[in-house]
């Protein structure tokens, strides 16, 4: 009871202010700066990419997040920001410390990369600039033997169809890491997305194509208070879709002919950096960025997280959902492109963990959206790349990895489904489960309408389970089995929805199919 009241007091206080913290044991706050004449540290702190030995901790100076040239209120000119790292949340025992350099040029982002940390254990960290102080932080590092984990699945949260309830919710579960894949912020023009959602907030002016209009997106989304708290409680992963860039983009395509497309893309990967926990070896080269890598949870599990948009071919057909696509059949088209796809299966060839996690943004399975006789599927998801999904999940069997199960964002609405050699054939073997995360808040208030349900489980019969309402998931990992809860949430057109349990599923360990119970 007390470990639970002392982390429900963090919770409270990374969501506040952190200027009541004292900055060392038994220090006093530093004075304010006068050269900054409000709080810079309006987007909150974050975690990310944990090892044995480490992770990466963020945090970006913006006194006026939405300041003009998306410099976010702050000069042209370097600031240094110190970094505490402790082993408690009151930083009695501060065990590391040190001062990175913000710089005008990087958005005043800062990223900390640290090692020779103790394996599995729980730290709290912030950061203080110019005389200011910011939230604090609690993140880990991964264990070095077995040890359980929880982990969050989050995706897909478009700003004006709701608020971040989903994520306030989230964080009070308290998820030892969250995996999050993608269209984190959208790059429409107010309105620009309507579908069911829309008209609760209002995004930035604009669509998103020059470096000011994502730094000053990202800040919008990043200065969302349920949002900050989900960064705070725990570690994330995070790897990009589409909406990072633009709605269905291709590698260097286009969905919308826009001219100078690398320009765009260069843009977006740069802010995109800026304002995420990664590691140094994510830092943007142009127009392009590696995000596809792995990370480690002890022998216990592997994360192989993919990129499925830099490196596919343009959809066939002229995308969308369409029935009657030949094209999107053809043997030579590829969606991870021929080295992503062999650094993927290598990896799970030589992966030793009890489970292999593959962390991707777009539907797995097959899924016919047409009741009755015809085919009608989403040229975008891995039905237009069908050729390819029947080599991988091949693969996935011939590898010899332990315990796949594919971890999904894009679709804005719940999936469990198992993945088949063939999914046309009701006796073809199950090589791994895929588990389909809806969206935080795109789409708007979600519903359950039990008809369409069973019509499209009918249908697709390796699917056990949708729901079109808005949530995440929350997974419980050991060495016997994966449990998950996929956890939904009846409105978010106004703030304060419950979370609740819609289904859950166990995944037993070495047989690759799901349990519902």
């Amino acid at each position: 009871m007390e470990q639970n009241l002392s982390r429900r007091v963090f919770l409270s206080a990374a969501a506040g202010t952190g200027g009541l913290l004292v900055t060392g044991a038994g220090q006093a706050p530093a004075p304010r700066s006068r050269t900054l004449a409000a709080d810079p540290f309006t987007l909150g702190v974050a975690s990310g990419d944990p090892s044995a030995g480490g992770f990466v901790l963020w945090t970006r100076l913006a006194p006026d997040p939405l300041g003009a040239n998306g410099r976010g209120g702050m000069p042209a000119r370097d600031v240094d920001v110190q970094w505490q790292l402790a082993a408690d949340e009151r930083f009695a025992k501060v065990v590391r410390s040190g001062t990175e350099t913000a710089r005008w040029r990087q958005a005043h982002s800062v990223h900390v990369e640290l090692d020779g940390l103790e394996p599995g254990r729980e730290y709290f960290y912030r950061f203080r600039a110019e005389g200011r102080l910011s939230p604090a932080g609690r993140t880990r590092t991964a264990p070095a033997g077995f040890s359980p984990l929880t982990f969050a699945v989050a995706a897909c949260a478009h700003y004006e169809h709701g608020y971040y309830t989903a994520y306030r919710r989230l964080a009070e579960q308290e998820p030892g890491l969250v995996v999050h894949l993608g269209d984190y912020m959208y790059e429409y023009a107010p309105q620009g997305y309507t579908a069911l959602g829309g008209g609760v907030r209002q995004h930035t002016w604009g669509k998103c194509e020059t470096l000011a209009d994502y730094r000053m997106r990202h800040a919008q989304y990043k200065s969302d208070p349920d949002l900050q708290a989900a960064h705070a409680v725990a570690p994330w992963l995070v790897a990009f879709d589409d909406h990072e860039i633009e709605n269905n983009w291709a590698a260097g395509v286009s969905s919308t002919g826009a001219p100078a497309f690398n320009r765009r893309r260069a843009n977006a990967f740069r802010a995109y950096y800026e304002n995420m926990p990664l590691r140094r070896s994510s830092v943007p080269g142009g127009a392009s960025i590696r995000v596809h890598r792995r990370v480690d949870w002890g022998p216990l599990a592997r994360f192989h997280l993919l990129d499925t948009r830099q490196f596919r071919d343009d959809q066939a057909c002229e995308d969308g959902v369409r029935a009657g696509c030949d094209d999107r059949l053809a043997p030579e088209r590829t969606l991870l492109g021929e080295d992503q796809r062999r650094w993927l299966l290598d990896g799970l060839a030589a992966s030793g963990a009890r489970w292999n996690l593959v962390g991707q943004q777009i539907l797995m399975a097959q899924r016919d959206h047409r009741a009755g006789p015809g085919t009608e599927v989403n040229l975008d998801s891995w039905d237009g790349y069908a050729a390819e999904r029947a080599r991988l999940l091949a693969g996935f069997r011939d590898s010899g990895a332990a315990n796949p199960v594919v971890l999904t964002g894009d679709a804005h609405m719940h999936h469990a489904a198992d993945l088949k050699l063939d999914f046309d054939d009701p006796d073809s073997p199950r090589v791994a489960v895929e588990l389909v995360t809806s969206s935080i808040s795109s789409d708007g208030d979600g519903y359950r309408d039990e008809s369409r349900v069973a019509e499209l489980t009918a249908e697709n019969r390796h699917i056990s389970y949708l729901d079109q309402r808005r949530g995440y998931i929350v997974c419980r990992l050991t060495a016997e089995e994966l449990q998950a809860d996929f956890r939904v949430l009846e409105y978010i057109s106004r703030r304060g929805a419950p979370a609740r349990t819609g289904a859950r599923f166990t995944v037993p360990a070495g047989e690759s199919q799901l349990d519902p119970r």
